[in-house]
């Protein structure tokens, strides 16, 4: 058996960051071969991460960016267990990678986007790269979420609010993208941010949403004995008017803009078009927020402690 020198050890540190009880180990056990050693330290890494899938990652950023020539958009969310680690240089690096990835991939859902050619180091997949950081940064993390927009005829716009918080990617169909143009997209994301719709606009609701929410509405109107007095083609012209205001509100183009509540989003956009000379249309928008509908873990640090105790 070979013997394990500072200078073998020092030579591992420096290939891989690794702590220098770890390297001591790995040489230890693979007979001073460093190569052999970097293997052990990357499958003793893989075992530590998969023991981090137990932790729930509802922390993370929502990331958004554009091709050079800003017809293509990706939007991501990369998750961790804790907003510290989020605001983690490393990290964000990595999430600022994996939208890169994201930019030029085939996949159509995160499973098969994990099993691509990571496109920095071929010889691994996007799954090897999260797994080898979950062991560097120490904890769960989980590639969520992406989506790709693509306008040919336009322009992709993006924002970023609260240092990853909320993510917008919004593509935009014009016939002048100038400075101005692109301000006003911008704007848009910005609404799309504070006002969370849900819709582009009235023809994308579905019917089912219609047919529920009216449904609330005539119960509610079952439960007013003032309404009940009313005529039913009144009530009825009520019941219609109520769901095309709460569809304003879900609507994107139909929200009241929120830098001038004098119009809507549409009206906003029409006069950015009249004073550019232009066509403008906004064709489709992603929103991501960091955790949402992800349930997250209340822990109870005192038993924890007490636990390892024990």
């Amino acid at each position: 058996m070979a013997a394990v020198t500072a200078a073998l050890v020092k030579q591992l540190r420096e290939a891989t960051g690794s702590g220098m009880m770890d390297c001591k180990k790995a040489l230890g056990a693979t007979d001073g071969d460093i190569d052999k050693a970097v293997e052990w330290l990357r499958e003793n890494g893989l075992m530590k991460a998969a023991k981090r899938n137990e932790k729930i990652a509802a922390e993370g950023v929502s990331f958004a960016k554009t091709s050079d020539d800003a017809k293509s958009g990706v939007i991501v969310e990369v998750n961790s267990e804790t907003d510290f680690v989020a605001k983690n240089e490393k990290f964000q690096g990595f999430v600022a990678d994996v939208a890169n990835q994201a930019m030029n991939t085939t996949a159509a859902d995160v499973d098969a986007f994990l099993e691509e050619k990571w496109a920095k180091n071929p010889s691994q997949t996007v799954k090897d790269v999260l797994t080898e950081q979950i062991a560097v940064i120490g904890e769960n993390m989980h590639i969520r979420r992406f989506a790709k927009l693509t306008e040919n005829d336009g322009f992709v716009e993006t924002y970023i609010h609260g240092g990853g918080r909320i993510a917008v990617a919004l593509a935009v169909k014009s016939t002048v993208v100038n400075d101005a143009v692109k301000e006003a997209a911008k704007n848009v994301c910005m609404q799309i941010a504070a006002m969370n719709p849900e819709y582009l606009n009235d023809a994308e609701v579905p019917q089912e949403y219609r047919d529920h929410e009216m449904d609330v509405l005539k119960a509610q109107v079952a439960n007013d004995p003032e309404m009940a007095k009313k005529p039913e083609n009144i009530v009825e012209k009520m019941l219609i008017g109520r769901l095309n205001k709460e569809l304003k509100e879900i609507c994107l183009v139909d929200q009241v803009y929120v830098k001038d509540s004098s119009m809507s989003v549409q009206k906003y956009i029409d006069s950015v078009a009249k004073e550019n000379g232009a066509e403008i249309s906004l064709v489709k928008f992603v929103r991501y927020e960091t955790g949402e509908g992800i349930e997250k873990k209340q822990e109870d640090f005192a038993a924890e402690v007490a636990a390892q105790i024990k």
